[in-house]
């Protein structure tokens, strides 16, 4: 244990972020220097609150089983060394779940109970950071090689994941990306106000020093590719599904063909690209910008708040949020009791600096102009009864958008192109089917992530694809030293 009254002497203590003013000129991370440098000043305090209880529920808060009363102990005791060693043991990506995750682990610690919990995602966050600046993240080539060759398909978290436990294992593994760059959402859906891309880009060349090959602009089953199902199947020993769920939720009412209405995955690539200086669009085409107009975002998650945010270093005359279901409670609903991941009021740094959010509004119909592009939205007042949304008589108003932006949600992968080609079997939600061992019903084809879960967050990602790198390790092999932290299977726990 750390400090055995940590818990009793320290409160809950967060670092503080850059003033508004100053962050939404530039698109740098929104704490001073970076997340960990600035939590460093007060972190080993806040590592010492943990309880090291006798059973710590963070585990099981944590789908990748993170050893997170050991870490805590070792921020404590000042040995950052012990402590990554301890970190990496489980994640393969700290830096991006210390910045990203909306950290179940800390709605499930004990003493969340009656008090604030551990803030567990900081001390996460700032173990990772210093090992970096301290150079204490090093490859880990294998030993000796398999001769066995492995395809991963999609370079998000859970196809990276997998990428590195496997060639780790000692198989030659390519990891194929359509964009020109690799890192799937991790690169052109998270802003750089969340995630500077010099961590990404940092880890990506640990992994190629471990020897995992990255091949991008590739659209594998594609004629124009050069790699079809026949030679991808052909060339490699297993092939592993990691594309994510991209086909975006839609929202078909009267005007949504008008100009300026565009799914949040058309819009924050091409402001991520921006950000760093490359050229916003890869086909010409003009950049789809915030800037002078009145926004408005549809759905209230994280990919919203993203959007937001963006919209906000564009210069957007205004910006509104709207979400379907009502405004959620501060506190822990009854009916979400701990240590469940509770539905509550949350503010993310996008929400402090801009915006309005608006509960429970369903929109109706999207209203033109002349010129054929979006001018409004008319909004209707819902409210849940007898287990269904229904729209309040009399609530219809108009509100002004010359730039509507969808953040609902994605509905599964594209099924077009190498899914069709493998023959691969969907589930009843469209996604990618599996076995218990992550396997499709296309022998020697895998799925990880959220092309075989559906959308999710970032942590089952990387979760999944350490899962399905032991099972395929198992099929090429016989038998794996890799741990497999989650079955296909699981799911966060509900009441």
């Amino acid at each position: 244990m750390a400090d055995p009254k940590g818990f009793l002497k320290q409160g809950r203590e967060v670092a503080a972020r850059r003033p508004v003013e100053e962050r939404v000129q530039d698109w740098n991370e929104v704490y001073p220097g970076s997340a960990g440098r600035a939590l460093l000043p007060i972190i080993t305090q806040q590592a010492g609150r943990c309880m090291d209880c006798g059973i710590p529920f963070c585990h099981q808060g944590c789908p990748l089983g993170n050893i997170i009363p050991e870490w805590n102990d070792l921020v404590w005791r000042d040995d950052w060394e012990g402590a990554i060693e301890r970190l990496h043991a489980t994640n393969n990506f700290p830096e991006f779940t210390g910045r990203l995750c909306p950290a179940p682990c800390e709605t499930a610690c004990v003493l969340g109970i009656n008090q604030d919990p551990v803030t567990i995602k900081n001390v996460e966050v700032s173990i990772i950071d210093r090992a970096w600046e301290s150079g204490l993240v090093r490859p880990q080539a294998p030993e000796w090689l398999s001769g066995r060759t492995v395809a991963v398909i999609g370079s998000g978290p859970a196809g990276l994941a997998a990428a590195q436990q496997l060639t780790r294992a000692g198989h030659t593994v390519a990891v194929y990306e359509r964009a020109d760059k690799i890192g799937g959402l991790l690169r052109y859906g998270i802003p750089e106000f969340k995630m500077e891309k010099k961590h990404l880009d940092e880890r990506l060349e640990q992994m190629r020093r471990e020897g995992t090959v990255f091949r991008t602009g590739i659209e594998v089953g594609s004629e124009e590719s050069g790699l079809t199902t026949e030679k991808l199947r052909d060339r490699y020993d297993a092939v592993v599904l990691a594309m994510g769920s991209t086909e975006a939720r839609d929202l078909p009412v009267p005007g949504r063909e008008l100009g300026g209405i565009h799914q949040a995955m058309e819009f924050l690539p091409q402001a991520n690209r921006a950000a760093v200086g490359d050229p916003a669009t890869t086909d010409g085409s003009e950049q789809v910008v915030a800037t002078g107009k009145n926004v408005v975002i549809i759905g209230g998650g994280d990919t919203g708040a993203d959007c937001l945010g963006t919209s906000t270093r564009h210069g957007a005359a205004s910006i509104t949020q709207l979400e379907i279901m009502p405004e959620p409670p501060s506190t822990r609903p009854s009916g979400q009791p701990w240590p469940t991941y509770p539905m509550t009021f949350r503010v993310s740094s996008a929400h402090e600096e801009a915006g309005e959010r608006v509960y429970a509004v369903s929109t109706k119909e999207f209203l033109g102009d002349a010129d054929g592009n979006v001018r409004a939205l008319v909004l209707v007042d819902v409210v849940f009864e007898g287990g269904r949304l229904v729209e309040i008589e009399g609530s219809e108003r108009e509100i002004p958008a010359e730039l509507v932006l969808f953040a609902m949600g994605f509905v599964g992968p594209q099924k077009q192109g190498l899914v069709e080609q493998l023959g691969v079997d969907l589930d009843e939600r469209g996604n990618v089917a599996r076995d218990q061992h992550y396997m499709t019903s296309v022998s020697g084809v895998f799925s990880a992530g959220d092309c075989g879960r559906g959308q999710s967050l970032i942590v089952w990602a990387i979760a999944e694809g350490r899962a399905a790198a032991a099972a395929v390790d198992t099929y090429l092999t016989g038998s794996t030293a890799l741990p497999a932290p989650i079955p296909p299977t699981a799911r966060p726990l509900v009441v």
